[in-house]
């Protein structure tokens, strides 16, 4: 049976002292200019990638549409459903309004973090494009202009014998010399075949010296080619981190990322501290509140956060300046379609300490296909000049790889 998620009661959306709709806020003013319009609706389709994207667009009355992108999962539409009367009848060029109105609309189903922050995400980013529709600027003159003209990217990498170290360099040697990546991303919570127990967290000596055989091999393969990262995906103890950690100090590492679990900051902050491998965390934080604690406690090398989860566009440019005031640079996570990843490339053009973009689907043949423009080309994104984020999804490839169930976009 389906439900209507846009109607259902709330009592803590439907009062608060902290209303900030316009007119609440008494901010409904005539703009001239072209800049007097509305929101008319606000509608999701799921696509079925390596990731089940969440593709968002805002439709207004001025027949502008802005399209967004959510980071993935179960819950995310039926949220932006259930938020779209929050912001519908709204002009969409009060994105740091919207963006907070929606926030409080939300705090009493969980807007402080997870799914809730996501779904908003999505929201805001189609904003940004739609803004910069309506004022004929590209996004990153949204966020005050640009640092560079191109953002560099960085591969996600995988092998059908991931835990094999020669095999991990294989990989790593035709992604420089084929695909033209010059920064890389490998993944070592993977099984040596040496463990005892799934659950402990605890790495055995042999597995550390197969990580760090696995780091070894990658890294001596490129040489100065690239630049490389490891994974571990939040799995290992504090002891067992600091240990991994100590055993690849003395090889050519990018970063470790995420080796112990996001929930405990004094453990994150004790493994960084005790070691010269760069440590980089943040794609499980939500918004600036909370990745503002791993960067003013130096729990962090790099910040990653990842922009459609972490709160969209503008949220993300402040977690960069918070991270600037620490000298800490920003590898933003992504794991999204074009749309997202074009919407992380404007934001990490328009900070000083930006580092690179993810991108996670190499191995997906037709992740390019969802929209019309190139998006990565050797390695890099050449910021659009387009109005928006500068990307156009391609309906058709769209509808071709759409979640069983899902419906395809009205049209523009």
């Amino acid at each position: 049976m389906s439900r209507n998620y846009e109607s259902l009661h709330d009592p803590n959306a439907e009062y608060t002292m902290r209303e900030l709709s316009a007119e609440t806020m008494d901010a409904t003013r005539s703009r001239g200019g072209g800049r007097d319009l509305e929101i008319t609706d606000v509608q999701t389709t799921m696509v079925d990638g390596n990731f089940p994207w969440t593709l968002v667009r805002v439709y207004t009355d001025a027949g502008v549409v802005g399209t967004g992108e959510a980071y993935w999962g179960a819950g995310v539409p039926e949220l932006i459903e259930r938020m779209k009367p929050f912001v519908v009848g709204e002009n969409p060029l009060d994105i740091d309004r919207l963006y907070e109105h929606l926030i409080q609309k939300m705090s009493g189903e969980g807007s402080v973090e997870g799914v809730t922050v996501t779904a908003i995400s999505g929201i805001e980013v189609a904003l940004h494009d739609l803004a910069g529709k309506v004022l004929e600027v590209p996004a990153y003159q949204l966020l005050g202009g640009k640092y560079r003209d191109r953002m560099r990217v960085y591969c996600d990498c995988h092998t059908e014998e991931e835990a094999d170290p020669e095999a991990c360099a294989d990989e790593a040697e035709r992604v420089v010399d084929e695909l033209g990546y010059d920064a890389l991303k490998f993944d070592l919570d993977v099984p040596s075949g040496l463990e005892k127990d799934r659950a402990n967290r605890h790495l055995r000596p042999g597995e550390i010296r197969h990580k760090a055989e696995i780091v070894e091999k990658v890294t001596e393969r490129v040489k100065d080619e690239a630049d490389v990262s490891f994974d571990c995906h939040w799995t290992f103890s504090g002891g067992s981190a600091k240990r991994l950690a100590d055993a690849i100090e003395e090889y050519d590492v990018w970063w470790l990322e995420d080796p112990v679990p996001p929930e405990n900051l004094e453990v994150q902050e004790e493994v960084t501290k005790n070691t010269t491998t760069p440590i980089a965390v943040g794609e499980n934080r939500y918004r600036v509140t909370e990745l503002r604690r791993l960067i003013e406690n130096q729990a962090v090398d790099i910040v990653a956060p990842d922009l459609p989860k972490v709160g969209g566009m503008r949220e993300t440019r402040k977690i960069a300046d918070v991270a600037n005031q620490y000298y800490v640079p920003v590898a933003m996570h992504n794991v999204a379609s074009p749309v997202a990843t074009m919407a992380a490339a404007h934001v990490g053009a328009s900070i000083p300490n930006s580092l690179a973009v993810e991108y996670h689907s190499y191995e997906l043949g037709w992740w390019s296909d969802l929209v019309e423009e190139d998006v990565i080309e050797d390695g890099y994104i050449e910021v659009p000049e387009e109005p928006g984020l500068g990307v156009t999804l391609d309906m058709d490839a769209v509808e071709a790889h759409m979640v069983e169930g899902e419906e395809l976009f009205d049209p523009a």
